[in-house]
């Protein structure tokens, strides 16, 4: 059994939580609002974003930062990923100095573009064995329900991947090791964008084949980045790569597609937050992604359409239209 600080309070972080108490460990979560976390310690239910999910007594949650971290062996982050290198500073300094990091958070840090790894690197000093990654098609609702799911866990070391593989194993989630840290960190964060373009076209009332295209498309552009960033192409053949890309894009409870439909619907990108609990990562990512590829010299169609939108540059058609009419290049896919 292990001591593991949750840090957020989310619903992909209580989802986590659930999986990780399963596996039996003792699980300290921390949250923003402390009404929230009294809720999860005596209701052993997180109103807010799993309601009607029973909680292991075995987790408990606090505002505490200090709290919550004190002791644990394992520190998960699930923040917004724009919101991670404010959270470090502010509570990192509580982090035990043996402590391993794992992200769940998908993103490219604005402004950086970094990351989400190298932020945690940089602000903690934590070397490479010592920050992991757990990536895969995580919906937190199903995760929640303890319906069977696979993901990875990434780490540079085998032994941090293998320890946190046994340490995550529960009944009904079951984790694979992988040392490419790049690619399930790019994976996770370019198909929140992907999943906002399928999103649009849903939105729009498109079928089965534009969703397919962009799908297919989009994981494309996600290979071309990763191998100009040294990935493994393997990766995004695996769950961290299309089983992410696929559950997003697919289902209406990923909340990037949701924003995606709700913006192919007519909603202005400040309306459609208005009406979401929850931040969608894609939102944010879509200007760091293009900047980071740009950056790199890869071409990124998608990314390019979205961020855009999202800008307001465009609209939903425009940006349908973006990708369909774009000069066609001497290749098959």
């Amino acid at each position: 059994m292990a001591r593991i600080a949750v840090m957020g309070a989310g619903s992909w972080g209580t989802a986590f939580a659930l999986v990780l108490a399963d596996a039996g460990n003792q699980v300290r979560i921390w949250g923003r609002r402390s009404e929230l976390c009294e809720a999860i310690t005596t209701t052993h239910e997180n109103p807010d974003y799993l309601p009607g999910v029973a909680l292991p007594e075995s987790i408990s949650a606090s505002a505490d930062a200090a709290q919550v971290l004190d002791g644990a062996e394992v520190v998960v982050l699930a923040v917004p990923s724009q919101q991670l290198r404010a959270n470090l500073d502010a509570w990192g300094k509580h982090v035990p100095g043996d402590a391993v990091f794992v992200s769940l958070m998908k993103g490219v840090e604005l402004g950086t573009h970094l990351r989400m790894s190298e932020v945690i690197a940089e602000i903690t000093g934590a070397g490479p064995e010592r920050i992991a990654v757990v990536s895969g098609p995580n919906l937190a609702r199903e995760i929640a329900a303890r319906e069977p799911a696979a993901s990875v866990v990434a780490c540079a070391d085998e032994a941090t991947a293998v320890r946190l593989q046994t340490i995550c194993h529960s009944p009904a989630f079951r984790p694979y090791t992988n040392n490419d840290v790049v690619g399930c960190e790019l994976g996770g964060t370019t198909k929140n964008v992907i999943g906002l373009a399928v999103g649009v076209a849903v939105g729009l009332g498109f079928g089965d084949n534009a969703k397919a295209s962009i799908i297919t498309r989009g994981l494309a552009e996600t290979g071309r980045l990763g191998a100009a960033l040294g990935a493994d192409p393997m990766t995004f053949a695996g769950l961290a790569g299309l089983g992410d890309l696929v559950a997003t894009c697919s289902s209406p409870l990923s909340r990037n597609r949701t924003f995606g439909e709700k913006l192919g619907q007519g909603l202005t990108v400040e309306e459609a937050a208005a009406q979401m609990r929850q931040v969608a990562e894609g939102v944010k990512s879509c200007t760091s992604v293009k900047e980071l590829a740009a950056i790199h010299g890869v071409e990124m169609p998608i990314v390019d359409a979205v961020d855009a939108l999202v800008q307001g540059t465009i609209t939903p058609t425009e940006l349908v239209k973006a990708m369909i009419a774009r000069q066609t290049q001497p290749e098959v896919r």
